[in-house]
C-alpha cells in the first residue's frame, strides 16, 4: 500500500487526490477561544427589557457551536468515549409544543456543561439556521443548559437563514392590519391590539364590551382566531399566538 502523500508528484490526500493546484481556505474560526460573544451575552441579560429582537439582532453574524454526538450503527448513541468507528450526528430536541429544535451554544463551556460527550462544531449562526431547516427543526434553542435558555422563534430562524433582520410579529403593521380586518364588524370588540406574548410569541388583546356570556365569548374568539389563521402573513410572520380578553 502506498502511504498517503507518497508516490504522487506534489503529494496527495488520503483518497489519492493530488494536493497540487488546490487552494486551501483558512478556517474562519482560526484563533477562536470558544468564549461567548460579549454582545450576545449583553443582549441575553437585557432580554426582559428589550425583548427577543435584541437577542436575535446580536446573534446575527456571530459564531455558535452546534453539538454533534457519536452514534453507533443503526443510529443508537454510543457510550461516552466509545465512539471509535461510529458516525457523528447532530443533536435535536423536542420543544414543549412538539416541534423540533436545534440546540446551539454561545460557548464551548456552555455546551460542555449541557452534554460533556458532545463535540462542538463552530458555525456562523446563519449556517446553523440553515442546518436547522435541513434537520426538520423549526426553532433554535440557545444554550439549553443555561438557567434561562433562549428560544429563537421560527420566523427569526428563517430571517437569520436569509441574512435578513427580524421584526417581531407584534411590531409589524401588516399583521396589525390583518387583526383590524379580523375584528371588523364584531360589535362586541371595542379595540384590538398586538402585544408581546406571555405564553406565546404574540398576544392578540381584545377589549370587549361587558355582558358577553361564555358561549358568546368563545364563539367570538373562535371567529377571530379562524380569520387570523387564514391570513398568509400571519402564517409566515407569527410563530405562536395567544388570545387575551380585557374589559373595554
Amino acid at each position: 500500500m502506498t502511504p498517503a502523500g507518497h508516490g504522487v508528484p506534489g503529494g496527495a490526500d488520503s483518497g489519492g487526490v493530488p494536493w497540487a493546484g488546490r487552494t486551501l481556505t483558512p478556517s474562519p474560526f482560526a484563533g477562536d477561544d470558544g468564549t461567548a460573544d460579549p454582545a450576545v451575552v449583553a443582549a441575553l441579560d437585557a432580554r426582559d427589557e428589550h425583548g427577543p429582537a435584541g437577542v436575535v439582532a446580536a446573534l446575527a453574524g456571530t459564531r455558535v457551536f452546534v453539538p454533534v454526538v457519536a452514534v453507533a450503527a443503526g443510529g443508537e448513541p454510543t457510550a461516552e468515549g466509545g465512539d471509535a468507528g461510529a458516525d457523528m450526528a447532530v443533536v435535536t430536541l423536542t420543544a414543549p409544543d412538539g416541534r423540533r429544535a436545534l440546540p446551539v451554544f454561545t460557548s464551548t463551556a456552555a455546551l460542555a456543561a449541557w452534554r460533556a460527550d458532545a463535540r462542538p462544531v463552530p458555525a456562523e449562526v446563519e449556517r446553523a439556521a440553515l442546518s436547522a431547516a435541513g434537520e426538520g427543526c423549526a426553532l433554535l434553542l440557545l444554550d439549553p443548559g443555561a438557567e434561562r435558555p433562549f428560544v429563537v422563534p421560527r420566523p427569526a430562524v428563517e430571517a437569520l437563514a436569509r441574512q435578513q433582520p427580524w421584526v417581531p410579529s407584534w411590531e409589524r403593521q401588516d399583521v396589525a392590519g390583518v387583526l383590524r380586518a379580523a375584528v371588523a364588524g364584531e360589535a362586541a370588540v371595542a379595540a384590538a391590539r398586538l402585544e408581546r406574548g406571555r405564553r406565546a410569541e404574540t398576544a392578540v388583546v381584545l377589549a370587549c364590551a361587558p355582558g358577553l356570556d361564555r358561549a358568546a365569548l368563545d364563539a367570538l374568539l373562535a371567529r377571530v382566531q379562524q380569520r387570523l389563521a387564514a391570513a398568509d402573513v400571519v402564517a409566515q410572520a407569527v410563530d405562536s399566538l395567544e388570545l387575551r380578553v380585557v374589559p373595554a
